[in-house]
């Protein structure tokens, strides 16, 4: 075939094409008449900016009745998840949706490892000052939770994921306003997860242990006073050993609950199914009057 016949038949495929599609081609119209039935939401959404104990402004979602009042509320702390796109504020959009069709507010935040890439940027020898600010951020963000209109800031609850789980443990062993505490695929210490991917000597690796093992999450479990804790793992969990879930339920005080998932480190939907059921009755929200 001599090249300079392409551009025919390709013009000639074009012109027939409407006619092997048809000719009315695809149609888009509809019955305009159909009433929208719009109603108002029983949940309000919305997105709020404040000022950090470092002096910059960070964001967070606010989700909660769309009825006035005031209602138990929950802090959300993220997981870090890369390459995940919910390893930041996102990841519980759905609990609190959920919860708050049922009479809780939520407030949903950033932590220092939101940043995608935070984990391989971070300075290692930061580690353990970072954590400490980090859990002064997050009784910080206890205070945005209480001061909001619709939250009865007597009536407070934590979930966090992976590191917000274990910086969760801390915050709830050192601040007495949570009542109830959600502790999602976390481990044992802090230096089995900051030691990742870091090739030391034995010594060194030692070093970093014994600096960061105040801060080890099964120190600070069994001391959280008033509440009661779920602790939801994954068997499958690449991060987190079944020892290690296990130490970590063993040293936390009664009342407490542990469920265990087939999954993986990212949990699954009947995780989030149980622990909003288990919110819900820990906080025994009421109505709006």
């Amino acid at each position: 075939m001599r090249l300079s016949a392409l551009p025919c038949l390709v013009a000639a495929a074009c012109l027939a094409a409407p006619a092997l599609l048809g000719a009315a081609g695809p149609r888009f119209d509809y019955d305009h008449s159909r009433p929208l039935e719009l109603a108002a939401s029983e949940v309000a959404l919305r997105n709020v900016s404040y000022r950090t104990l470092s002096g910059q402004r960070a964001e967070a979602i606010v989700v909660a009745p769309a009825r006035a009042g005031r209602y138990p509320g929950v802090l959300f702390v993220h997981w870090y998840g890369e390459p995940f796109q919910t390893s930041n504020r996102t990841q519980f959009l759905p609990d609190a949706l959920e919860l708050a069709r049922h009479g809780v507010a939520s407030l949903l935040v950033d932590a220092m490892w939101s940043s995608p890439r935070w984990f391989g940027t971070r300075k290692p020898a930061d580690d353990f000052a970072a954590s400490v600010a980090q859990v002064k951020e997050l009784r910080r963000d206890l205070d945005l939770l209480t001061s909001l209109p619709e939250v009865d800031g007597k009536t407070i609850a934590y979930v966090g994921h992976d590191f917000g789980a274990m910086y969760g443990a801390l915050l709830a062993a050192a601040d007495p306003r949570p009542k109830a505490l959600v502790f999602i695929a976390g481990t044992t210490t802090f230096s089995s997860w900051f030691l990742l991917g870091r090739k030391l000597e034995d010594a060194a690796r030692k070093q970093v242990e014994e600096e960061l093992a105040p801060l080890d999450p099964i120190r600070h479990i069994g001391t959280i006073g008033a509440g009661s804790l779920l602790f939801q793992f994954a068997r499958k969990d690449e991060y987190v050993t079944a020892e290690q879930a296990d130490a970590l339920v063993a040293a936390a005080r009664e009342p407490k609950a542990a469920k265990f998932y087939e999954c993986g480190h990212e949990m699954n939907g009947q995780a989030m199914a149980d622990r909003v059921e288990w919110l819900l009755k820990v906080l025994a929200p009421r109505p709006a009057s």
